[in-house]
């Protein structure tokens, strides 16, 4: 498996006992979604390596506790700490209306008033507001605010987002 045909699921943060229980700190608002997993994919040096589930939980609502099947000891988990977990990108449910995913996007063009803007090169989501990045039709780049008041469509059939953005927000950047 690539990771290029993954989605980040959350980082190994911690032991829970000695027994090789890890805790996991998800990039979800729900991480419950992930307490019926078979198995995950944990990104080693070598790659994406698939890992058994033998039990998963909740833990204080926000941390998921992870028992591995070949994870039974603190010196097996202590090697897994700070890894980053991986799931393939077909698990994603399919999402509706102006909600997407980052990755899916990557891309589309930008459109306001029937007018293209640019095509988004990457997201950024490193600071409190996440932007598209866009490379504009005039060869330059610029960052747009990810924002549900400035997205009108998400047309995927035609790989475009359509928005209404505030009046000279992109010359500010040129």
């Amino acid at each position: 498996m690539k990771k290029e045909d993954c989605f980040y699921v959350g980082t190994i943060v911690g032991k829970y006992s000695f027994k090789g229980e890890l805790l996991v700190k998800t990039d979800s608002d729900h991480p419950e979604e992930y307490t019926q997993l078979e198995s995950i994919f944990v990104q080693l040096n070598t790659g994406l390596v698939p890992f058994f589930i033998q039990k998963c939980q909740l833990h204080k609502s926000e941390l998921l506790r992870i028992q591995f099947e070949d994870v039974q000891d603190e010196n097996t988990a202590d090697s897994l700490l700070k890894k980053e977990l991986y799931l393939p990108l077909n698990l994603l449910p399919p999402l509706e209306g102006k909600k997407f995913y980052y990755h899916e996007v990557i891309g589309f063009s930008i459109q306001e008033n029937n007018k293209k803007i640019g095509t988004i090169i990457a997201i950024q989501d490193q600071s409190v507001q996440a932007l598209f990045e866009i490379e504009t039709e005039k060869g330059t780049q610029a960052l747009i605010p990810i924002h549900n008041d400035f997205i009108i469509e998400v047309d995927r059939l035609n790989h475009c987002i359509k928005v209404n953005l505030p009046e000279g927000l992109l010359d500010l950047q040129n």
